[in-house]
Formats: C-alpha cells, structure tokens, sequence
C-alpha cells in the first residue's frame, strides 16, 4: 500500500488509494448504515433555514462538542467499528485523533459545499484523515487567498485514505460537488483531534 503525494502549493495531501479491501469495506458501509443513528441537521445559509443535503453523525471521546455552520455537536461514543478504523489509520499517521464527522451520502444528491476544517478547536495547522467507503466520488479543491491557482479534483474511491495536513486547511478549501449521473450510497468519515 503506497502512498501518493498530491502536489499543490501550500497543501501536504497524502492519498491511499486502497487503504480498506473492497470485501471490508462494502462490510463495513452495510453496517454502519444501519447501526449508526443518522441525523439531517438544519443550517441558516443566506437568512434561510434548510436540511443539509447528507446524513451526520459525530463520534468521539467523552464531553467532546464540534461546532460549524451555526451547529454544535455533542460527541457520540464511539462504533466498535469505528473504533478499530481509528487504530488502523494510527498506523499511517500518527496524530491523536480523538473524534470524527460521519457523513452519509445516500446518492448524487447529497454533496457538501465549499468549506474548510479550519474550526478554532482543532487548532494550527489540523490533520484531517479521510476515509471513504462505496460510491466513488469527486473531491473538488480550490485555494482560498490565491485565485491564479488553478482548482483541482481527486476521485475519492471506495476504501480511500486522505490525509490533510499542514497548511491544507488554512490555505484550501474542498467540496464533495452534486452528481446527475446515477450514483449509489458513500460513507466518508473525517478524523480530527480537538483541543480541549
């Protein structure tokens, strides 16, 4: 399992490309779909209240809140499956990750919008580690302060490891875009360490 350096100025993106085996991880999606109890938040965006357009769970140690977009979200305990992800990942990167954002994209409807994970709690310079499960999906990155960088996409697919890290958060941005072609369901799940 090699990893490959995704070159792009001010950003350190390490992708694996197959870091869970196809079997593990169609076993994996099937039952966290069904075990993790899925919730559709409601944000203000552009004075007006609406569903997000995906499924969320957060998930970490005890006591911990994420804050985004107007939400706060109060730690989960983690999935046993989860749990076991979190330490093959140690494997790969080292840093103390003590929670994570699910994200339940049933089909090319759900998408996530332009953002950053630059939150005040997760601290300079946050490693992100995302990993994906199902559906191949693109991963759109354009740079927040230098427009004469081009955007760019990844395809994240099925059993992908992404690791953000460095100045990534601060100097990117990323978006998981709609699709109109036919598209089944994708798990990502986005490990992160938050700061007392």
């Amino acid at each position: 399992m090699q990893p490959e350096l995704i070159r792009a100025a001010d950003a350190e993106l390490v992708l694996y490309r197959q870091f869970i085996a196809p079997a593990e991880s169609a076993r994996l999606l099937a039952t966290l779909r069904e075990e993790i109890h899925w919730r559709q938040d409601r944000i203000r965006l552009f004075g007006r209240e609406q569903a997000i357009p995906r499924l969320q769970q957060f998930q970490g140690e005890p006591g911990l809140r994420y804050r985004y977009s107007g939400l706060t979200l109060d730690a989960e305990p983690w999935h046993p499956l989860i749990e076991q992800l979190r330490q093959e990942i140690a494997r790969v990167e080292p840093s103390p990750f003590n929670c994570v954002l699910l994200n339940y994209y049933r089909d090319g409807d759900d998408s996530m919008g332009w953002h950053s994970d630059d939150e005040p709690e997760l601290g300079p310079n946050p490693v992100i580690a995302s990993l994906s499960l199902g559906q191949a999906r693109r991963f759109a990155l354009r740079h927040r302060q230098d427009p004469q960088h081009p955007k760019f996409e990844l395809t994240l697919d099925d059993g992908s490891l992404l690791l953000m890290r460095g100045r990534t958060q601060h100097c990117w941005q990323h978006a998981l875009p709609r699709t109109r072609r036919a598209c089944g369901a994708r798990l990502n799940m986005t490990l992160r360490y938050i700061r007392d």
